[in-house]
C-alpha cells in the first residue's frame, strides 16, 4: 500500500513540477509524503511549514492532481510531521531540519481564548506560529523564526527581522516566545521594545540600580527587543546592549531583534553593535502581496463568525498596503455589517470605504500630501509641481498622484490642477503606475507606506 501512495504522490509532483518553481519542488513537494487515503480523504504530511505552505499555497492544485490520478473526489488533511528525505537522484531534504516530537495539529489554527502566559505578559498569546498568514512575502521569515524557535541559541543568533510596519515583525517575535514557553515555562523569556530598554538604562544609572537591570538581562535564555533602530545615537544604551549581546551569545541564549530596516541602515548606530546584529541572520519581511492580504481577510472572517465574499475580500485587498490597514479596514465593514443587521456584500464594503475616505479627506489635506512627500523626497514644492522630468522627480510626482487621487479622493482633474495645470491623463498614468508597483515593488510600497504613516501622525 505504501508503495502504491508513494507512487500516487511522485505523479503529483511530477504534475506540479508543470506548474511551480523548482525551489518549490524541493522545499516543499519533496519534504511531503501522502501517508493514508480513506474515505476519499488524503492525508499528507510533511514538517510543520511545508504542510502549511502546501495547505495554504497549493492545496487546491493537489487537490486537482490526486483527483486525476485517483479518479475520486478528494479532501485533503495536511499534517506537521518530521520526515525522512526521500531517496533518489533528484530528492532533496527538507531546507530547515525540525526535530522536535512529531504530533498532529491543525495547521492554521482558529482563534481561540487567550492562553495564561505566566511570566510573558507582553507576549501576545493568540500570535503564534498557526496563525501567522504564509505567503510568498513573509516565507523565509516565517521558516527562519521556527527553526530560531526549535532550536534555541544554535541556529541563527541573533535573529534580525526588518521591514516597514505592519508586516508581522512583531506577530513572529510573539510567535517565537510563545512556543519557547509552551515547550518550558521555567524558561526566563524577556520581551521589550528597544524604547523600554532605553528607559531601563536610563533608570538604572540615575538610581545606580545598573548591577539589578544587567542580571535582569543578561540571564535571560531567549531575549526578543522590538523597533532595535530606537536606539540610534543612544551611547549609553548601545554599550549596555553590547556587553548584554555578547554574554547572551557566549551563554548559548538565543536574541531576536525587529527593525523597520537593515542594520547597516541604521544611523548613528556602532559599528560594532552593527557587525553584531548582522552576524546572524538578517531577514527581509516585504509588503503583503495580494494573495497574502486575502489569506488574513479570511482568517479575521472566520474569527469574527463571517463568510467573506470573493469581492469583498478582493476590494478591501486593493485599498490597504498593510496588514494593520487591512484588519482596521475589514473591522470597519464587519462592525457596520453587525450593525445594521446586514449581510457583508460589496455594496456595504463600498459604503464603508467612502465613509473611511470621507473622514480621511476632512482631516488631511492636499498640501499636507505635497509636504509629506517634499520632504521624504528631498525635494522642493516647486520642483513637485513643475515641468521637469528628471527621474527621481517623476516618481515622487506620481507618488503625489497616487496619494492625492487614493487617500484624499480627488478627482484626476483637481490632481492635475494642483500639480501644476498637468493633464488627467497624466495622472491617470502616473496613479496606475504606482498603483501597479505598490504590489509588486516591495521598496516602493515601503516608501509609499511611510509617507501614509506621516500622514497620519
Amino acid at each position: 500500500m505504501n508503495k502504491h501512495l508513494d507512487a500516487i504522490w511522485k505523479l503529483v509532483v511530477d504534475d506540479m513540477r508543470l506548474k511551480v518553481s523548482s525551489g518549490n519542488i524541493s522545499m516543499l513537494f519533496l519534504t511531503a509524503k501522502l501517508t493514508s487515503i480513506e474515505d476519499d480523504i488524503a492525508t499528507i504530511a510533511a514538517p510543520s511549514f511545508s504542510a502549511t505552505m502546501l495547505q495554504t499555497r497549493f492545496s487546491t492544485e493537489v487537490k486537482a492532481s490526486l483527483d486525476k490520478h485517483t479518479g475520486r473526489d478528494m479532501s485533503l488533511l495536511f499534517i506537521p510531521k518530521n520526515l525522512v528525505s526521500q531517496k533518489g537522484s533528484d530528492s532533496i531534504g527538507p531546507l530547515f531540519g525540525d526535530d522536535e516530537e512529531p504530533r498532529p495539529q491543525t495547521v492554521v489554527a482558529e482563534a481561540t481564548q487567550p492562553l495564561q502566559v505566566g511570566h510573558l505578559p507582553r507576549v501576545r498569546a493568540g500570535y503564534t506560529f498557526q496563525t501567522f498568514a504564509v505567503s510568498g512575502s513573509n516565507q523565509l521569515a516565517f521558516v527562519s523564526a521556527q527553526t530560531v524557535a526549535a532550536h534555541i541559541g544554535t541556529s541563527y543568533n541573533p535573529l534580525f527581522l526588518y521591514g516597514p510596519v505592519g508586516v508581522g515583525k512583531t506577530h513572529l517575535m510573539h510567535a517565537i516566545a510563545n512556543h519557547v514557553y509552551q515547550k518550558d515555562p521555567s524558561k526566563k523569556i524577556v520581551y521589550i521594545t528597544s524604547e523600554e530598554f532605553t528607559n531601563e538604562v536610563i533608570e538604572a544609572i540615575r538610581n545606580n540600580e545598573t548591577s539589578k537591570m544587567k542580571r535582569r538581562f543578561r540571564s535571560v535564555y531567549l531575549l526578543l527587543i522590538d523597533d532595535i533602530q530606537f536606539i540610534e545615537g543612544k551611547e549609553k544604551v548601545q554599550e549596555e546592549l553590547f556587553h548584554t549581546f555578547n554574554i547572551l551569545i557566549d551563554n548559548g541564549s538565543q536574541i531576536c531583534l525587529s527593525s523597520d530596516r537593515p542594520p547597516h541602515e541604521i544611523k548613528r548606530l556602532e559599528k560594532r553593535l552593527s557587525s553584531r546584529f548582522a552576524g546572524g541572520l538578517t531577514v527581509d519581511i516585504g509588503a503583503p502581496d495580494f494573495e497574502l492580504k486575502i489569506a488574513i481577510l479570511g482568517i479575521k472572517a472566520k474569527e469574527m463568525g463571517f463568510e467573506l465574499p470573493t469581492e469583498v475580500a478582493t476590494l478591501l485587498a486593493q485599498n490597504a498596503n498593510d496588514m494593520r490597514s487591512l484588519e482596521g479596514l475589514f473591522l470597519r465593514v464587519a462592525t457596520q455589517a453587525k450593525t445594521t443587521d446586514e449581510p457583508l456584500t460589496l455594496e456595504l464594503a463600498k459604503r464603508s470605504l467612502s465613509a473611511v475616505r470621507e473622514e480621511k479627506r476632512g482631516q488631511i489635506h492636499a498640501e499636507d500630501v505635497i509636504k509629506t512627500i517634499c520632504s521624504f523626497y528631498n525635494i522642493k514644492p516647486t520642483q513637485l509641481k513643475g515641468p521637469k522630468r528628471d527621474a527621481s522627480l517623476v516618481k515622487a510626482r506620481q507618488v503625489c498622484m497616487y496619494l492625492l487621487h487614493k487617500e484624499l479622493g480627488l478627482t484626476l482633474m483637481d490632481v492635475g490642477g494642483i500639480l501644476g495645470g498637468r493633464d488627467h491623463t497624466t495622472i491617470m498614468h502616473g496613479v496606475g503606475k504606482i498603483e501597479k508597483l505598490v504590489e509588486n515593488d516591495a521598496k516602493l510600497s515601503a516608501e509609499v507606506m511611510g509617507i501614509k504613516q506621516s500622514l497620519h501622525g
